[in-house]
């Protein structure tokens, strides 16, 4: 991923590499997301999952827009061989694959970047823009 990369310089100092704005880093959840959602309990099964279509359509067109797709998952190192095998098997195009996303959810991830989440909810479809409420540190103007 090193080539998407740009270096940035503030105050004369070396930052965090940023994406160039026309690509977007998309981390993207695995079961219930993609496919059928496969409890770690029951790893036998991830082989099988049926795949979302719309998932595999637009994950991999996003892909050859030149955006990076990186699977974040809460399935464990254990399970990797079967997810490579499975996302292979089913033609995802990705970058990446980051196991042990902590379970449960209901995140709230804090950054030095800026993060955008959106909520799957059944279908996947090419994002639009939405004004919604957020949450963010008390930069005591308030």
């Amino acid at each position: 991923m090193e080539n998407f990369l740009e270096e940035k310089i503030e105050n004369g100092e070396r930052v965090s590499p940023i994406l160039p704005e026309n690509v977007k880093n998309y981390l993207i959840d695995i079961d219930g997301t993609i496919c059928d959602d496969i409890p770690n309990e029951e790893p036998e099964r991830m082989l099988t999952a049926e795949v979302y279509p719309d998932a595999l359509e637009t994950l991999n067109k996003w892909y050859d827009e030149g955006h990076i797709i990186t699977f974040f998952t809460s399935r464990t190192e254990e399970h990797r061989e079967y997810t490579e095998i499975w996302l292979k098997k089913h033609g995802f195009k990705y970058h990446g694959l980051l196991m042990g996303k902590p379970r449960g959810g209901n995140y709230h991830w804090v950054d030095n970047h800026l993060v955008k989440a959106t909520r799957y909810n059944g279908k996947f479809t090419d994002l639009v823009e939405k004004s919604v409420s957020i949450q963010v540190f008390d930069d005591g103007k308030h």
